[in-house]
């Protein structure tokens, strides 16, 4: 349950009652959320750079004074002494340049780190991953995803022809719910396989399958709710289609008297000039197709919330 369907990165839905700084640190790093949910932990956090710098330059302070001082032993013919003195000290020497340093971008990560892993244990529940959902409920989630990002990302959602308030709000809340469910659908219909694998008696299989079958009316429900995400979607669609082919049938419109030059100074057939003209029409055929869209799409929203 740990495969991400092809061609899709790992994804993390959110509650969106999360604070926005949470939730974008929480989608930013799905990999190290899914090393979280398997059990992984930071290590601690080390000691103070500053505590392991003041070692290093006292041990190196300590390390000249005895070099100073095997100097003075050696002027002073204590052979012996300066030999034992000259080895402290560059004892001492090696261990400065061989202490191990973190640099700063591995302290950042490791920031990082400890960070994404306190948010994740502490809204736990809050965040569903692709790893916590078995195959089924990774296809109706990536539906449910796909449905909401055509929606936000269209010309008529930025436009305000939606209630581009509303999707903002209820859209993000559709997926959470939608993801939520099909994350306890997956754990218990895992669980419910694990138990019939081990092989049933009859009077088990007269539970088990009253149970199988409130896991299958559960995976409808969500499916209906997917459905409903992509007739929005869908009507949206149709919406962005007519939309576009306006703005084009205006532009065109636009250049129309260009067009009138152009056929007369050039002595071409006058027939055209009707057919030039029916631009016109056909953008005021477009414009209440783009409205009627419009419409289904805003009465398709409506049954989102039912």
């Amino acid at each position: 349950m740990t495969d991400i369907l092809p061609g899709r990165h790992g994804k993390v839905v959110v509650d969106p009652a999360l604070s926005r700084e949470v939730a974008d640190l929480l989608r930013a790093n799905h990999a190290l959320l899914a090393r979280v949910h398997g059990g992984w932990r930071p290590p601690p956090k080390g000691a103070d750079p500053t505590l392991g710098l003041a070692v290093s330059v006292g041990a190196g302070v300590v390390a000249a004074v005895l070099a100073l001082y095997g100097l003075a032993l050696f002027a002073a013919g204590r052979y012996t002494s300066f030999a034992m003195t000259m080895t402290g000290a560059a004892v001492l020497t090696v261990a400065v340049l061989l202490r191990p340093r973190t640099d700063a971008a591995t302290e950042r990560r490791r920031a990082l780190e400890r960070e994404v892993h306190q948010h994740a244990r502490g809204h736990e529940g809050r965040y569903v991953l692709d790893e916590q959902l078995d195959e089924p409920a990774r296809a109706l989630l990536a539906r449910a995803g796909t449905a909401v990002e055509q929606v936000m990302a269209s010309r008529i959602n930025a436009e305000g022809l939606l209630d581009d308030v509303r999707n903002a709000v209820m859209l993000p809340a559709q997926e959470w719910e939608i993801a939520r469910l099909l994350a306890k659908l997956s754990a218990l219909r895992a669980e419910h396989q694990e138990v019939i694998a081990e092989g049933v008696t009859p009077e088990v299989a007269a539970v088990a399958g009253p149970l199988a079958e409130a896991l299958d009316s559960s995976e409808a429900a969500v499916l209906a709710r997917v459905e409903a995400l992509e007739r929005y979607a869908g009507h949206v669609a149709d919406a962005e289609r007519a939309y576009r082919a306006r703005r084009q049938i205006e532009r065109l419109s636009a250049r129309l008297p260009r067009y009138e030059e152009l056929l007369v100074e050039s002595g071409a057939d006058g027939a055209a000039v009707p057919e030039l003209d029916g631009l016109s029409e056909e953008a005021g055929r477009l414009e209440q197709a783009l409205r009627d869209s419009v419409s289904s799409a805003h009465e398709a929203f409506r049954h989102l919330g039912g």
